[in-house]
């Protein structure tokens, strides 16, 4: 069987980065801890996107370890804002494109600045979602950081 090819993956095509796509069995929302358990990525290698939104009115996509929680004072004081709140769940897929639990750092239909956990490079691979339920991508988390333009700084608590 052949899996369509996500905007993430199209995205890591144009630029010629390697990554492996990982499809396993999901036909709803699941978390990324669960996610990786599904795939049997490991959780302390599987990193999971949420989208922000500034006083500015503008979104960011703060990328962070799927075992962490993102520390919105942090992920403001990184993107020069005075304050983010996370978008709320039913605007996902009308900001992004993705669905929730599928949405990925790459591809992202509106404007966004992509921000990753520092965390991410001390790792060789990391799992990112693919872009879709049932998808997630192994790759260079340095190739993640060029193709996305993203600022890494410290956003957990």
């Amino acid at each position: 069987m052949v899996e369509q090819k996500t905007n993430a993956m199209r995205i890591l095509d144009k630029a010629k980065i390697g990554y492996e796509p990982i499809f396993y069995e999901c036909d709803e929302f699941v978390d990324a801890v669960s996610a990786s358990e599904h795939s049997g990525t490991p959780p302390e290698l599987t990193y999971k996107t949420i989208i922000v939104q500034g006083k500015s009115e503008r979104y960011y996509a703060v990328v962070v370890p799927s075992e962490k929680e993102i520390d919105l004072k942090k992920a403001a004081k990184a993107v020069g804002e005075k304050s983010v709140e996370p978008i709320h769940v039913k605007d996902i897929n009308r900001i992004t494109g993705y669905v929730r639990g599928g949405c990925s750092p790459l591809g992202i239909k509106r404007r966004c600045d992509v921000i990753i956990d520092a965390s991410i490079m001390k790792y060789e691979q990391i799992f990112i979602s693919g872009g879709r339920l049932g998808c997630s991508l192994r790759l260079d988390p340095k190739d993640l950081v060029r193709v996305s333009s993203a600022t890494v700084e410290d956003v957990v608590l």
